[in-house]
């Protein structure tokens, strides 16, 4: 409820040239409750009722549930109530959690919220704020997994911001990115300021790592770490992520490429250039504030971090990499290799996962849609084609072949018959007892001399 006397600061403010949300922050009230007195549709020191009705005898119950469970869905208390004979809508029971408070405060599941907050004044050229985003359910066509990655950079004066779609968060990567990123903005501040992240600090102690160290000296800048759980710290950026993510990323096709998707990025960036600010109590636009920057030049050679990324090697002896194709010598469909660049190098090597370099191109525009081939790799896959090559007829599949003689004697051997199916050589002749059968023929009976006797 407003006053009388704050019902009439609020027009005064209106009629200055006030926003609606800088007079609910002067007057400390919703910007719903500001609008609805300046347009008439509330009479101020009358009081709207803000309790429902239908939630009053259960209000007590809920304050128990949510003391014993303060992560305890709506959903699931509105099923409870329903029981007990709530007949109200779930909306009802959701405005009255919110107007009563009767969901306790979880400091670990709020760090950034429930508490008072200052606004950090930034002079112009300070700060750019750095944050990755992680955007889940990429396009099947990417081949980046679960989640896309993007680095976005924040000017924290004007709000200015700029985002760099990257294959990866290591520390290449990231420094790839934050060249892509320095250079649509238009320069670099005298300060970066980055949450806790692993390739630029350590977590646990919040001091830099050596590398990137190295990249702070080649841009010329101070870095600032933020304290753990503090995303208020970096506020500027963090609003300019949900932007990326609500008003870019949900609206993203299925077939857009990489290169598609960079391109309505930067699109949507440039619209929000013309958001309006009011500074000093002038109107201007976050364009205009950025422009009025004073920034250094990015520097004109870029940091050496070496980028290594793995491919498959198609049938045709090419890598698919930054939507180009280069080539490798022949024998190689589907083996893994590792695409090298150095930043900086006009050089994209291909390596085997030993190590040795098996092929160096010159690098293409990316997204150009190249074949790059190396002369020597097109004749050597050439004789490879032609040396295979047969004018043969293919084999007919459906020709009888019985089994050969040398399978059968295997496959007796494996049962433990005789080598050979010859009836001849299996009759076993014993010389020997051929001697003794013919040495008892060869004596004549003497029949006739006994019988004369």
């Amino acid at each position: 409820m407003l006053s009388l006397e704050a019902d009439v600061e609020a027009h005064a403010l209106r009629e200055q040239g006030w926003s609606i949300s800088a007079i609910a922050r002067h007057l400390g009230v919703n910007r719903k409750t500001v609008r609805a007195y300046l347009n008439g549709e509330r009479v101020p020191g009358h009081r709207k009722r803000t309790v429902p009705r239908v939630i009053e005898p259960f209000v007590d119950y809920c304050r128990i549930r949510l003391a014993d469970d303060p992560h305890l869905w709506a959903s699931t208390l509105f099923d409870e109530l329903v029981e007990l004979g709530f007949d109200g809508s779930y909306q009802s029971l959701t405005l009255a959690i919110r107007q009563l408070g009767l969901r306790p405060h979880c400091e670990p599941c709020h760090a950034a919220k429930g508490r008072d907050v200052a606004i950090i004044e930034h002079r112009p050229g300070e700060e750019t704020q750095w944050d990755w985003v992680e955007l889940p359910n990429p396009p099947a066509a990417w081949g980046a997994g679960k989640n896309a990655h993007l680095l976005v950079g924040a000017l924290a004066h004007s709000s200015l911001w700029r985002g760099a779609l990257a294959p990866a968060e290591d520390f290449a990567h990231l420094v790839e990115a934050l060249e892509r990123v320095t250079s649509r903005l238009g320069g670099v501040t005298h300060r970066w300021r980055f949450d806790r992240m692993a390739t630029v600090c350590h977590p646990e102690s919040g001091r830099l790592t050596s590398a990137f160290a190295g990249v702070a000296k080649h841009y010329g800048v101070g870095i600032d770490i933020c304290p753990p759980r503090r995303g208020n710290r970096k506020g500027v950026v963090e609003k300019s992520n949900h932007a990326a993510a609500q008003r870019w990323w949900r609206t993203v096709a299925d077939e857009a490429t990489i290169a598609d998707a960079q391109s309505s990025l930067d699109k949507l960036c440039l619209r929000l250039d013309n958001r309006r600010r009011i500074r000093d109590g002038q109107k201007t636009t976050v364009g205009a504030l950025a422009a009025a920057e004073q920034l250094r030049p990015v520097p004109a050679v870029s940091f050496p971090a070496e980028i290594r990324e793995h491919r498959k090697v198609t049938p045709q002896g090419l890598v698919a990499w930054r939507g180009n194709s280069y080539s490798t010598p022949p024998g190689m469909p589907g083996a893994m290799v590792t695409v090298i660049h150095r930043l900086g190098s006009e050089i994209v090597e291909l390596a085997t996962p030993s190590g040795a370099v098996v092929a160096a191109h010159l690098r293409a525009p990316d997204s150009a849609g190249r074949v790059v081939r190396d002369e020597g790799h097109v004749i050597a896959l050439e004789r490879s084609v032609l040396a295979e090559f047969d004018t043969a007829r293919p084999c007919n599949h459906k020709t009888r072949r019985p089994i050969s003689d040398a399978a059968l004697a295997e496959s007796a051997r494996l049962r433990g018959h005789p080598a050979s199916h010859d009836p001849a050589q299996k009759v076993v002749i014993d010389l020997a007892v051929y001697a003794a059968t013919a040495a008892r023929l060869s004596i004549a009976p003497q029949h006739d001399s006994l019988e004369q006797q």
